[in-house]
């Protein structure tokens, strides 16, 4: 099964289970984002990624130039569990 098809599936299963009532704010929040613009600021496949400062498990602050000057980086959005 591809990664899409997954997603897909989670997200049919998912919209099982939420109230229709709260099913609906989500969907109304997500169109409202689509119509706001957004998408098209964001950083898509292939696009380089400005450079940026953050903090490790330990707190140290690390610069994506520094560490692609070590080879290549592959960076990870974890939004975590609510």
């Amino acid at each position: 099964m591809k990664l899409q098809e997954k997603l897909d599936a989670f997200k049919a299963d998912f919209e099982t289970k939420v109230p229709p009532e709260k099913l609906a704010i989500m969907h109304h929040a997500t169109e409202d984002l689509r119509r706001s613009g957004i998408l098209e600021q964001v950083i898509k496949v292939g696009d380089p990624l400005p450079e940026f400062v953050l903090p490790n498990l330990r707190g140290e602050q690390i610069s994506s130039s520094e560490l692609l000057r070590r080879g290549p980086l592959v960076i990870t959005f974890y939004r975590g569990v609510w």
